[in-house]
């Protein structure tokens, strides 16, 4: 019985999992938390269009900001995120996707959302970095 009520929640656990489309960011890479500001591509943190309606966002994560704080791109888009920290853990969730990930220092956290409607998404970090912790906010602003 123990068996069987074991498999049963771990089938509706990878049924969930994969109705709901859900995925686990990967790590796409180390760099020396010390030279992060000086590695690239984190040495021009920003947003560039990689290709026809494929954008790269490159997002420094730091007590207490995210940097940059606001990350625009036109509907329809698809955006790979490249997150990392240089100070402690943050978080990185976008409202209403299935972004969130955790930001460890000296890894490169990488994930990828699709924005079909237009509107901000607001960016927050939910892993607690300290004091300024409920400060720590950006936006992803997608136009028509």
């Amino acid at each position: 019985l123990g068996v069987v009520l074991l498999l049963s929640g771990l089938g509706a656990i990878l049924v969930s999992v994969v109705g709901a489309g859900a995925m686990v960011p990967t790590p796409a890479g180390r760099v020396a938390p010390a030279d992060v500001r000086t590695t690239p591509p984190f040495d021009n943190p920003g947003v560039r269009e990689i290709e026809p309606g494929k954008y790269e966002a490159v997002i420094i994560a730091q007590i207490w900001s995210f940097v940059p704080n606001e990350i625009q791109v036109p509907a329809g888009s698809e955006v790979t995120f490249r997150v990392t920290s240089a100070d402690v853990i943050h978080g990185f969730f976008i409202e209403n996707t299935q972004v969130n990930a955790m930001v460890i220092p000296g890894q490169i956290t990488e994930v990828t959302q699709k924005f079909d409607e237009a509107g901000e998404y607001l960016l927050i970090c939910h892993e607690y970095c300290g004091i300024g912790h409920h400060n720590m906010w950006g936006r992803v602003v997608v136009t028509e």
